[in-house]
């Protein structure tokens, strides 16, 4: 039960960080990004390459965020100046083109056969170590990221973006250009998302193409829209309601043993998404947003 519990906190933490990424790009910013797993699937390949290939894992980390931020620039060049909406279906497009080029590039990530053997980061200690250090590890990143994303709200660029989010016209008639603050964004959350894709494989072991579809990107969406949009408790709050909702599904065939294994898998994702129907319909401005709004 220990190292359930355990697993289920490292990966909360891999999505706690996912989801202060995106909670800076559209809570922050407003900046709609349907893509975010291209750049977890990024940081995830990059990593897991370089350190099969005999890089430090340390290095591979860094390496994996920072391949994810530099990819985003190019998306960013193209499209942030476009409306919300269509710079959504661009940041869309570019994730499955993402998930396309890793399928079929056989010769550098093994296509749909995946790459195994990842290295873990803390190799020489048993396996129990392995998942303490882990979720040790994974938390100071997301205390150090959640410090980070306090001090931008506080700062100068934080208000910035926040004025863009509210009302970009207006920004722009004081001079300033709300495409350069938006390219920041876009770049420093992906970084976040890239570094959670680089612990994600090298504590899984082992990625494949069909571990980073859109799916991804919309449980992301669903921590920070139950937690709070715009919201740093918000984000962690939503990320604990979410992996409460997907651990907690697992147990509903011990409450209807006569479901199917094969149906449950339907049901739940029907249950969370009546989650977030609820969330949407009752709590629309989040767990943590203003109680005194409806």
């Amino acid at each position: 039960m220990e190292a359930y519990l355990i697993a289920i906190g490292i990966f909360a933490g891999i999505y706690l960080l996912l989801a202060l990424g995106l909670n800076l790009q559209f809570g922050m910013t407003g900046l709609i990004n349907f893509g975010h797993v291209g750049f977890f699937c990024i940081g995830a390949y990059t990593s897991a390459l370089l350190a099969t290939n005999g890089v430090p894992v340390a290095l591979s980390l860094a390496a994996g965020g920072f391949a994810a931020m530099l990819a985003a620039w190019p998306l960013g060049v193209v499209s942030i100046r476009l409306r919300e909406d269509y710079f959504a279906i661009a940041s869309l497009g570019f994730s499955e083109i993402v998930r396309l080029v890793v399928t079929s590039e056989g010769w550098l990530t093994k296509g749909v056969q995946g790459i195994p053997g990842i290295p873990r980061i803390f190799p020489g200690v048993s396996s129990q170590m392995q998942s303490m250090l882990m979720f040790g590890l994974v938390m100071v990143l997301c205390l150090l990221a959640i410090l980070a994303m306090r001090r931008i709200v506080k700062s100068p660029f934080g208000r910035m973006i926040e004025a863009i989010r509210d009302n970009e016209e207006a920004v722009r008639s004081l001079g300033k250009e709300p495409a350069g603050f938006k390219m920041q964004v876009l770049l420093l959350g992906s970084l976040l998302a890239g570094v959670a894709g680089g612990l994600y494989a090298h504590y899984i072991g082992y990625i494949s193409p069909d571990q980073f579809i859109p799916f991804i990107t919309f449980q992301i969406w669903m921590a920070i829209i139950m937690g709070g949009v715009g919201r740093i408790s918000g984000t962690v709050a939503g990320v604990i309601i979410l992996m409460t909702f997907l651990e907690g599904s697992r147990f509903l065939r011990d409450v209807a043993p006569f479901i199917p294994e094969v149906a449950m898998a339907s049901i739940r994702l029907g249950v969370i998404g009546l989650a977030l129907m609820l969330f949407t319909i009752y709590r629309p401005q989040g767990l943590m947003g203003d109680y005194t709004k409806r």
